[in-house]
């Protein structure tokens, strides 16, 4: 049933099957006004519950959220936006089971009257993995324990079976649909439900997975029984699928690829798997690791790299520039001054930043994501282009960036997905993990130059 309570109407229950399809609810507030309004699902069989006094309820939330936030230190300048980062990713997470959305929304669109809508109320492997490792290095690690179990859970069974995301009690079962009687936001049509890129193979899952609880380790977390006899699985799993083309970390619903950033993932997956042996003492397959990594290396420096316009590509078979890119140092894969890096952060430059200075993933008029229209600068990949300045020592350039970043939130200190510079308007889910995880990177990036802490990502290998 449905409880609701507030001013102006009677306290309110349905039954199943009674639940009103419209409920309209007046009441005028003055400046400094407030009031409490409360909507209660409960099992029909459950009594009737009684709701909590709101101010208690709201006092004692802020009191909890303000002694997480205070319970760890943040160096650098941007000590507050690092903060409300956090938070934001805290929130994310859904207590009962660990599991960490890519946004809370679904359908706000990437292109406004366009068709890129998407259903982000799920846990990405990817995404979550990403926030992982920022949470473990700014708050405590023991953070990170109520995923790892919800990793667990959500994978337990065949490996084989593995999908690139779940529901947030780990459900694996996420058909998409459309929602045809509704315009979606500003016309933005189809509204989805679901999403479809559940059932893709994505080459670069595992080697962020695999980076994340690396990054668990090296903070101090020790492995169960479980845990470190999963990533031996996962790494079979990439073994098995060691040739296979997939659709990339932008999930592209066109043609599988070898796209690069994903054989490089590939190649961080087996990385992270010797350095457990060699550094932590855990058994593997060593030898057979080192030799897939060794492969991956070689095929990646003559596929992945275009000595002609010197610069790694999108995919094998072709010549276009990616954002992804530019997580390669992240990975340990080659470093950040790297001369094959540096210039093909120069093709970026020059493929895909706009004249204000944001990101786009990749040229969508090339057709390869499958999709009509176009959309909006990637924030997360703008986040990536300052940690690449500030790491490359490009701290002016940096820094210019970073503020130029700061200052399209919202008054909340909130971010979504993309950035329309014409318009001045976030776009796409909100607020959206990828920003917020990639805007602490970007800081710590800046921090490390600036006041000699821990670097973003250190060698490996």
């Amino acid at each position: 049933g449905i409880l609701m309570v507030g001013p102006g109407f009677r306290d309110c229950v349905s039954s199943p099957g009674e639940s009103p399809s419209e409920l309209r609810i007046r009441h005028e507030l003055g400046a400094g006004d407030s009031v409490d309004w409360h909507l209660v699902w409960f099992p029909s069989h459950e009594e009737l519950p009684t709701p909590e006094h709101a101010p208690t309820a709201l006092e004692d939330a802020v009191t909890q959220w303000e002694e997480w936030s205070g319970s760890f230190e943040i160096d650098g300048e941007y000590v507050e936006d690092v903060r409300r980062s956090l938070l934001v990713l805290r929130a994310l997470t859904y207590g009962r089971t660990g599991g960490i959305v890519a946004a809370p929304t679904t359908s706000l669109p990437e292109d406004f009257g366009g068709s890129r809508n998407w259903d982000y109320r799920y846990t990405w492997l990817r995404d979550a993995s990403l926030t992982i490792e920022v949470l473990a290095d700014y708050t405590t690690p023991e953070n990170a324990l109520p995923w790892r179990d919800w990793l667990m859970r959500a994978i337990a069974g065949d490996v084989a079976e593995l999908q690139i995301m779940y529901g947030i009690a780990g459900e694996r079962h996420l058909p998409e649909h459309e929602l045809d009687h509704l315009s979606g936001y500003e016309g933005s049509r189809p509204v989805r439900i679901g999403n479809g890129a559940a059932n893709q193979y994505q080459a670069d899952v595992v080697g962020t997975v695999m980076l994340a609880l690396a990054k668990l380790r090296d903070h101090g977390i020790e492995e169960d029984e479980y845990s470190w006899q999963l990533q031996r699985h996962l790494l079979a799993y990439c073994e098995k699928h060691f040739d296979r083309k997939g659709h990339g970390i932008w999930e592209m619903r066109g043609d599988a690829h070898y796209f690069t950033h994903g054989r490089v993932m590939m190649w961080a997956a087996f990385n992270e798997g010797i350095r457990a042996v060699e550094e932590h003492g855990l058994d593997g397959d060593v030898a057979r690791w080192q030799e897939l990594r060794a492969r991956l290396r070689e095929e990646i420096l003559a596929q992945g790299y275009n000595h002609e316009i010197e610069s790694f590509t999108q995919t094998y078979d072709n010549t276009e520039v990616d954002a992804s890119l530019l997580q390669l140092p992240h990975t340990g894969f080659l470093a950040y001054d790297d001369p094959m890096m540096l210039s093909t952060v120069a093709r970026i430059e020059r493929d895909l930043v706009d004249e204000h200075g944001f990101v786009h993933r990749y040229r969508t008029a090339e057709g390869l994501d499958g999709l009509d229209g176009d959309e909006y600068p990637f924030l997360i990949c703008t986040f990536w282009l300052v940690e690449q300045y500030a790491m490359a020592e490009r701290l002016d350039d940096a820094r210019g960036l970073m503020e130029t970043l700061l200052a399209v939130q919202s008054p909340l200190g909130l971010l979504s997905e993309e950035y329309d510079p014409t318009t001045k308007r976030l776009a796409g889910n909100y607020p959206q993990a990828f920003s917020h995880l990639a805007l602490v990177r970007a800081a710590h990036a800046l921090a490390y130059d600036d006041h000699g802490i821990a670097p973003p990502t250190g060698e490996r290998g």
